[in-house]
């Protein structure tokens, strides 16, 4: 069965309208980026300013305490990392060339030793053994260069922070106390800022603990990698992965075999405490998505928006995932987006939502068989 024409006609309009957004928000991802950056900032540090706004602080002065105390941080820590990540890119190709040499004695080794086929030494030529180091350090120029637009950046976020506290005024202005539309944008505000706090918090529990696994095992810029697995931790199993290889690796070529397995183990481990156990457990249920998802996303947003995109992929896949839940006639699409944890949460609800349904509909037959006898 064919399929009609004017069903075939909006389908490509619909995938040409995704094409032209996609390709403008690529063209656009010098002012969207730091714009983003602002946004999710802004829905950080938005409780701690409602808090203060509470305390009779006036709205405009709680926002600048808020982003003067931030501008600090970020001060603190640029400076900190400006010359780390100089450092770093400048022995990048040192510690590229050393282990190619480790990699190529491996492979010797195998074939000397093993007596397996010389063809096994042209696979050495296709691996390479420093292209996470050089993600790496791709990523912290690219994030350097984005904050050259700190201006920007801060601008933004006071404003949103100022339009944060009027903004259920208009709403109900607009809408009316009662509308549902009210309800549910309210709710996906407070779902996401909860979800980007206890984010933001696990990731700096996470930057700690692997600055001080590096710095004990005696890598260099301990300080890089903390906040490297901080970034990176916002982006469920890959970030893990692609925050531990490069300390590993220099790790192996700097002190050993020995090193580069401690701190392999000690990655795993604190990925195991944060991600596993510690960060479920906060979050609860209706925040999880799928590795499928987070990997096509990381993949998606890294090409529309670079380096900065890949950091944002999982908050932004979030955003949209939350947006859907709050719809019923898009929610099973964020279901498909969830994790398995989630859509099984959401079927033991199904089960008792229609269990309590089927005991009230028993009841008031009985009720009724009651009355009528």
């Amino acid at each position: 069965m064919e399929t009609p024409a004017p069903q075939k006609t909006s389908t490509i309009i619909v995938l040409a309208a995704v094409v032209v957004v996609i390709y403008g928000m690529q063209m656009m991802s010098v002012l969207l980026v730091p714009f983003l950056i602002a946004a999710f900032l802004a829905l950080i540090t938005v409780r701690p300013m409602l808090w203060l706004q509470q305390k009779r602080v006036p709205s405009i002065l709680a926002a600048l305490v808020i982003v003067t105390m931030l501008m600090m941080v970020l001060a603190v820590v640029g400076a900190i990392l400006g010359t780390s990540i100089a450092d770093f890119t400048a022995a990048l190709p040192s510690y590229q060339a050393r282990l190619d040499v480790i990699i190529d004695g491996v492979f010797d080794f195998i074939v000397k030793n093993l007596k397996v086929d010389e063809s096994i030494e042209s696979i050495s030529d296709m691996i390479d053994p420093g292209f996470a180091m050089g993600l790496v350090a791709g990523i912290l120029n690219s994030l350097r260069d984005v904050l050259t637009n700190a201006f920007l950046i801060i601008f933004t976020m006071i404003f949103i922070l100022l339009e944060a506290s009027t903004a259920q005024t208009k709403f109900e202005a607009a809408f009316g106390r009662t509308a549902d539309s009210l309800e549910s944008a309210r709710d996906f505000m407070q779902n996401l800022g909860r979800y980007l706090g206890i984010k933001t918090v696990v990731s700096m529990a996470t930057g700690v603990c692997a600055g001080v696994l590096t710095w004990s095992i005696g890598l260099d810029f301990p300080l890089l990698w903390a906040m490297l697995a901080f970034l990176l931790n916002y982006v469920p199993t890959i970030g893990s992965i692609i925050a531990a290889v490069p300390a590993v690796l220099l790790a192996l070529v700097q002190i050993g075999p020995g090193a580069a397995g401690a701190t392999g183990l000690g990655f795993i481990g604190i990925n195991v405490v944060f991600g596993n156990f510690l960060e479920p457990r906060l979050m609860g249920y209706g925040v999880g998505i799928s590795p499928l998802v987070v990997f096509v996303g990381f993949v998606a947003w890294g090409f529309i928006f670079g380096p900065v995109g890949m950091l944002l992929s999982v908050p932004l896949t979030m955003t949209l995932k939350m947006a859907l839940e709050n719809d019923d006639r898009t929610r099973w699409v964020a279901i498909l987006l969830g994790s398995e944890r989630d859509a099984e949460y959401a079927l033991r609800r199904r089960a008792k939502a229609k269990a309590a349904k089927e005991k009230a509909a028993r009841e008031a037959a009985s009720q009724a068989t009651s009355t009528s006898s």
